[in-house]
């Protein structure tokens, strides 16, 4: 390794030599571990000009270290820390106190709102087509073109863009939100309620640590998102999950609930829904059903988070502007992320907050991570200015139609009357259901799957109170293309056949 600085200070006021002061102070660096055997003393001349002495001061002290043994000086090798030092190593310093007990933080096996642990998102050897959900296609964006806006960030870029921006985020990027939102989601909010936040999930957390206090109540959607969980889970309040139907989260059933918790609901302080498209069981909240939540949360104090992900892929004509668009009286906070529509490395999200809401939000932004980089924001300003995000998304959209068509065409093809299909309204992924089959064979139709080079994702896990009664699935399209989705939809029927004890597909002729 090259050779290290070394922190030695000499008092030159004092009566002991300036080389014993060397020897002594290159002794307690190597006792203390910040010099270690086999570091490379700096050369003589050097470490004399750092400390403005003489250099035979320093060739002295050199001397008496590889005398007692600290260094090592070989001709054409320099000097080195020798493997131990000399003189003894001092008694260890007295322990610090230990800290009160903690309570345990709960684990994915703990409890079952902790289920279920999501897959890792690598490849494993011998699974060749994967039906991951949550990622989008990203050997499809358009990497040249963000370069682009990359580059002219870079070159508009000042010392303020380049030190420590506001909490808020970029003004630039927040005023394109704002945009953005008023045009594709009916939502009509100044940039000074946009949030710039490091991915979906910051604003998630921070809205729990402003809102939720020891003995208060998080109402969350049953079957629900994984680490929205975990989030909640985290913070001092009690999570409650309530089931969702067809038309989304079952208001009128919060109240008994809570109860059935022994909580009361008076303490529910936030209400997380994703009524664009229901996680993971892409339904679709209703018009009456919103007025109710926003009604119940307006007369119960609480506050609605709408989590807007997947909204810009929708494959139908008709659309619900977002819920926050709706006459609310400051109950709804929106959260949204450029994490599918773009790409998850990027991670810029942001949350539209009510104007209570703002100063909070900020305060717990600057303390947990300053600032999201100003340059990537401004780079995404650009590439939404220009018109580059709008056609991205226009083409993703018919990608993403085109592979949601043909794996529903492939599960019907296969399945017919024995698969139910939902969530295909929206979003990159659909629900699965196998009818007619026991819910026991859910993961051994997963693991013949994978056996024949297929991955699909139980959906059982996600649900808390009511899990399916039939193995179910959730089932990305939105990384591979056609031709693959056709062969690992045959592949998946076939592992379905052996799990039921019904053989093999007949040879195409």
């Amino acid at each position: 390794m090259g050779s290290v600085e070394l922190l030695i200070v000499l008092d030159r006021d004092g009566g002991t030599p300036l080389q014993q002061q060397v020897c002594d102070q290159v002794v307690a660096l190597v006792r203390a571990g910040q010099l270690r055997p086999g570091d490379t003393m700096p050369p003589s001349r050097d470490l004399a000009h750092q400390l403005d002495v003489s250099r035979t001061v320093v060739t002295r002290a050199y001397e008496l270290l590889a005398a007692r043994g600290v260094l090592t000086a070989r001709r054409g090798s320099g000097t080195t820390v020798a493997g131990t030092p000399a003189a003894p190593v001092p008694p260890p310093r007295r322990a610090p106190a230990a800290l009160a007990p903690q309570p345990p933080v709960p684990t994915d096996g703990a409890n079952s709102l902790w289920q279920p642990w999501e897959p890792p998102p690598v490849r494993e050897p011998g699974v060749g087509i994967d039906f991951r959900h949550g990622t989008p296609a990203l050997a499809d964006f358009p990497v040249a073109r963000w370069r682009q806006s990359l580059h002219a960030a870079y070159a508009r870029a000042d010392a303020a863009a380049l030190g420590y921006g506001p909490a808020e985020g970029s003004p630039a990027l927040r005023a394109e939100i704002a945009a953005l939102l008023r045009h594709s989601r009916a939502l009509d909010a100044s940039p000074d309620r946009v949030m710039v936040t490091g991915g979906a999930t910051q604003a998630l957390d921070i809205l729990t640590r402003i809102l939720v206090r020891q003995g208060d109540v998080v109402v969350i959607e049953d079957p629900s998102h994984t680490v929205l969980r975990q989030v909640f889970g985290c913070s001092e309040g009690a999570v409650v999950p309530v089931p969702v139907d067809e038309e989304g989260l079952r208001v009128a059933d919060i109240d008994a609930h809570v109860r059935a918790r022994g909580l009361d609901p008076a303490r529910v302080r936030l209400v997380y829904v994703t009524p664009s498209h229901q996680f993971p069981t892409g339904s679709i909240m209703s018009e009456a059903r919103r007025r109710h939540l926003l009604s119940w949360a307006y007369e119960r104090g609480a506050t609605v988070l709408e989590d807007d992900y997947h909204n810009e892929f929708t494959f139908t004509a008709e659309r619900l502007p977002a819920l926050a668009a709706e006459r609310h009286r400051d109950t709804v906070v929106y959260v949204g992320s450029f994490s599918k529509t773009l790409f998850p490395a990027l991670r810029i999200g942001y949350a539209v907050t009510p104007p209570r809401l703002v100063q909070p939000f900020l305060g717990i932004k600057w303390i947990t991570d300053r600032l999201t980089p100003t340059v990537a924001q401004e780079a995404l300003a650009d590439f939404i200015r220009t018109g580059a995000y709008a056609r991205h998304i226009s083409r993703m959209t018919r990608l993403y139609r085109q592979r949601r068509s043909r794996l529903l065409g492939a599960l019907y093809e296969h399945f017919g009357a024995g698969v139910r299909v939902s969530g295909e309204a929206a979003g990159l992924h659909v629900l699965v259901t196998l009818t007619g089959l026991d819910p026991r064979l859910e993961d051994t139709v997963v693991r013949l799957a994978a056996g024949r080079g297929v991955r699909i994702y139980p959906a059982s896990g996600y649900f808390v109170q009511e899990p399916p009664d039939h193995p179910a699935y959730l089932m990305g399209y939105a990384t591979l293309p056609a031709p693959r989705i056709t062969e690992g939809v045959a592949l998946l029927a076939d592992a379905v056949r052996e799990a039921t004890g019904r053989g093999r597909r007949p040879p195409a002729p």
